[in-house]
């Protein structure tokens, strides 16, 4: 049974038709002990059904280790969209539904047109950045200001070659709430120390970035 109505079909269809470049969606599964990882595939394989430039290929987590270590995927169900063979770190971990499912087309969309909505003062400092930076954005299916965060840290990562930038569905993943010490959502956490709360601005965002490299 589809997951997604007419109505939703035709608006994820019309939203598709803007992709300009082939988008690689690559989902990690396996078969055993993983909450979520087949709805996660009907998930991304009825999206790609709606554009013929958007393709999923899916991996066995285990029989496809390497080739998920060369993507830096460590846990699963996991998303990573490409264009085609570029890699502009951007993941989903855990399973892009409800709220965050707007997330999932906003990443498609982003690697699909090449559009980047950053403040030009943005650009500019991830242009001197140096180190790379790790993103994880702490989500729940049903907050509705999750995806804010999502999108924006995604659009860094699309930016900057020395950003990359998961999604991360907390209740999926509780040992990296307790590490991350996840209250509430959306929480960004940028390396391991660094974090803010809420869909912030991006100039606040900014700052924060700005105050994990002074600690790298």
């Amino acid at each position: 049974m589809s997951l997604m109505d007419t109505d939703t079909q035709n608006q994820v269809r019309d939203l598709l038709s803007t992709v300009q470049s082939p988008v690689m969606l690559h989902l990690f599964t396996q078969e055993f002990e993983c909450g979520y990882c087949k709805e996660t595939r009907q998930i991304a394989e009825e999206v790609a059904a709606l554009s013929d430039l958007v393709t999923v290929e899916v991996h066995d987590f285990q029989a496809d280790s390497d080739f998920a270590a060369s993507l830096n995927v460590d846990k699963i169900p996991a998303i990573a969209v490409l264009e085609g063979e570029k890699d502009y770190g951007i993941r989903f971990y855990g399973i892009p539904s409800g709220y965050e499912f707007t997330s999932f087309l906003e990443a498609i969309l982003l690697v699909g047109t090449g559009t980047v909505e950053l403040d030009q003062t943005t650009i500019a400092f991830l242009d001197t950045l140096e180190e790379p930076l790790h993103l994880q954005v702490f989500v729940t299916p049903t907050c509705p200001y999750c995806p804010r965060a999502v999108t924006l840290a995604h659009n860094l990562a699309y930016a900057s070659s020395k950003i990359t930038a998961d999604m991360v569905e907390v209740t999926e993943f509780p040992h990296l709430g307790n590490r991350y010490q996840v209250m509430g959502v959306p929480r960004t956490v940028i390396g391991e120390e660094v974090y803010v709360e809420g869909a912030v601005p991006e100039q606040m965002l900014l700052d924060k970035l700005k105050a994990a490299v002074q600690r790298v």
